[in-house]
């Protein structure tokens, strides 16, 4: 989730178990604390671009890391500031340790994938109920956080958490409503799919991206789950083959490493970008959900030597065309 999010969530329960005189220093330390693990993000390297696509969501958004991480925190916020406002240490600890232990297990609701039992495992859990970023989840705890410390209320920060607890279970039956939907388009196509997912487009839980793999290609369709159902079918295209696609691609090279480190990330739904033979992309996600235009990719080179890494791209699809198909989608028009 974006930082914002990360850190009114943390806020909303540190205040929620905080008494009416502790509210704003508690809210501090849990919006604070709340952010935190995403300082992953600063571990990269210039000359292996995926260095960082590991790393993020790995150790500091482990489960078991919990104590660890919200430690670090207190240590550092507690001579910051908490201290010179009557704060104990273990005050500070336990609203810190509230704040931190929201961010992981808030991430796992997106689609990105967060691996919650590092080092016990690499696994990315990716619950997909909740898109990375949702106005509609993170204003209302906003607004009641707000309240909660101009009014020394903590119930308005009990009724953010619990808000914050409500929505990604709204989005929960929508995604079972989306993939039942995504199914019943699979089986209208005589596909019998390998594995199905739905995942929400760009900052609602109203229309869905139905990602499903059959044995040579994977296709992408729109759902828009409302009191009625409308689907949007879409596109599809191959999934990559490596020595079938890049015939020329030494498999002990870095670049052939990477593309497995790629895969990796992408929960292995990579293929060949239709326009660039050298692009690999994420068909797992785009502005527009039944479309291929990715929002990354890898690009290889047929140029360089056998330990260079491959470059990591971003694409921005924030093209007017897009936004008003999205919007089509999003009020039920075909």
């Amino acid at each position: 989730m974006d930082p914002l999010t990360q850190g009114v969530l943390g806020a909303s329960l540190s205040q929620s178990a905080s008494k009416k005189q502790h509210l704003v220093v508690a809210g501090v330390l849990g919006l604070l604390s709340g952010m935190a693990p995403d300082l992953d993000a600063f571990i990269r390297s210039e000359s292996d671009p995926l260095l960082a696509l590991e790393f993020h969501r790995q150790f500091t958004h482990s489960l078991l890391f919990i104590p660890i991480g919200s430690l670090i925190c207190a240590l550092f916020l507690y001579h910051l500031f908490s201290k010179r406002c009557g704060f104990s240490f273990k005050q500070s600890w336990l609203y810190c340790a509230l704040g931190y232990g929201t961010h992981a297990l808030l991430d796992s609701c997106t689609t990105y994938g967060t691996q919650l039992f590092w080092p016990l495992t690499n696994e990315r859990y990716a619950w997909n109920t909740i898109s990375i970023i949702d106005p509609v989840y993170t204003l209302p705890i906003l607004i009641l956080l707000v309240l909660a410390t101009c009014m020394r209320a903590p119930w308005l920060a009990r009724i953010a958490f619990l808000w914050a607890l409500i929505y990604p279970t709204l989005g929960m039956i929508q995604r079972d409503r989306a993939e039942a939907s995504g199914w019943q388009l699979a089986q209208e196509r005589q596909h019998t799919p390998i594995r199905l997912e739905a995942k929400p487009s760009f900052a609602n839980i109203l229309v869905w991206k139905v990602v499903y793999e059959t044995e040579s290609r994977y296709y992408v369709d729109a759902v828009r789950v409302g009191t009625s159902v409308n689907t949007y079918p879409g596109e599809s295209i191959a999934k990559l083959n490596v020595s079938r696609d890049l015939p020329w691609l030494d498999p002990d090279s870095q670049q052939a490493k990477d593309i497995e480190r790629f895969r990796w990330f992408s929960n292995g739904y990579i293929a060949q970008d239709p326009t660039d033979a050298l692009r690999i992309i994420d068909v797992r996600y785009s502005i527009v959900p039944n479309q291929m235009k990715a929002l990354w990719s890898i690009k290889l080179s047929k140029a360089v030597d056998a330990n260079t890494h491959v470059k990591y791209e971003t694409h921005r699809d924030n093209t007017s065309e897009s936004r008003q198909i999205l919007f089509a989608m999003l009020t039920g028009n075909k």
